[in-house]
């Protein structure tokens, strides 16, 4: 067997080459950025790899992607049909449940005004609702919505959910589907999005769903938190929002271009805090001994958890 690790080239490869070599045993590791036999290549573990690389591996048997959504994949037209497996990791899910906490902590306990009054030496104390009196929406109820779930619930917060099934969670109220999203949005003091990025969900952070949040809440106005992915939101329409009061804040670590360039709107926006796609950054110590496992255990003809379908895109 042959594992080739093939990246999007703002990704430091080494770390991953040197940890599949320590833990893959006999299976030999193929680095994309060299030259390779084409035809040895049984097994891939991918990033973003660049269109097309995929589909000159004629014995290509599963592809393991470096993360939890697809879409860069799914985009390429030339994807062989082999098995499509997203990591969902327990290291992966309590990054992201550490962002998410943080950033919903940071809206609600105020913090860019108080650091705005810092800035200019100004001691006022603000009114400070209780955690049990703020509504969180989180748009997007898999693996990763339902552990920022449970922890937002334990600090105290009134914790919701929307999935495109609407399929009951144990201890939230969920919505789903069309018709379920408006009520969601209106009960919604901090929007959470954690959805993958299909074609029903691309675009869906406009300024209509953001005019759908409550405006009845104990907050200045409703938070924007989006995690998921960059294609899900219009960019023009935060940036709008944020300035005619829509939204009173937002935080965002995904975007459309990836890196965002440095002459965005975006950047420099008051009530806006950015982070470089990290909230849940892949990592070689947290995912790579689990992806050998899968390899093995996809060759012994078990079932893997987290196979693609792509009808969904997730």
């Amino acid at each position: 067997m042959a594992l080739l690790v093939a990246m999007a080239r703002h990704w430091d490869a080494e770390p991953w080459l040197e940890r599949f070599r320590r833990l893959g045993g006999d299976m030999e590791i193929l680095d994309a950025r060299k030259p390779y036999d084409a035809a040895a290549v049984t097994h891939a573990a991918v990033w973003k790899p660049d269109p097309g690389m995929l589909a000159g591996l004629p014995n290509l048997r599963a592809i393991f992607n470096l993360g939890a959504g697809v879409d860069a994949l799914l985009a390429d037209k030339t994807l062989p049909g082999v098995p499509l497996y997203r990591i969902i990791d327990p290291d992966l899910t309590s990054r992201m449940t550490e962002w998410v906490t943080l950033q919903v902590l940071f809206h609600f306990r105020q913090m860019p005004d108080y650091l705005a009054q810092q800035a200019r030496a100004a001691w006022e104390q603000l009114d400070q609702p209780g955690a049990h009196e703020v509504r969180v929406g989180i748009l997007g109820m898999g693996v990763l919505g339902r552990d920022c779930a449970e922890v937002l619930k334990r600090i105290g917060f009134q914790v919701a959910g929307w999935s495109r099934s609407g399929a009951a969670v144990e201890g939230f109220e969920m919505f789903g589907g069309a018709d379920g999203l408006a009520p969601f949005l209106a009960r919604t003091d901090i929007l959470v999005v954690l959805l993958p990025l299909t074609e029903t969900t691309r675009g869906i952070l406009d300024r209509k769903l953001f005019a759908g949040l409550a405006r009845d809440g104990r907050l200045p106005g409703p938070v924007l938190i989006n995690a998921g992915r960059g294609g899900l939101q219009v960019e023009a329409d935060i940036l709008a929002a944020l300035d005619d009061g829509t939204l009173a804040g937002a935080s965002i670590d995904v975007f459309e271009t990836e890196p965002l360039p440095a002459d965005n709107p975006l950047w420099p926006h008051p009530r806006l805090v950015l982070t470089p796609h990290v909230a849940a950054d892949s990592t070689p110590e947290g995912l790579v001994a689990g992806i050998v496992r899968d390899i093995a255990a996809f060759e012994r003809g078990e079932t893997l958890p987290n196979l693609v379908d792509r009808a969904t895109g997730y």
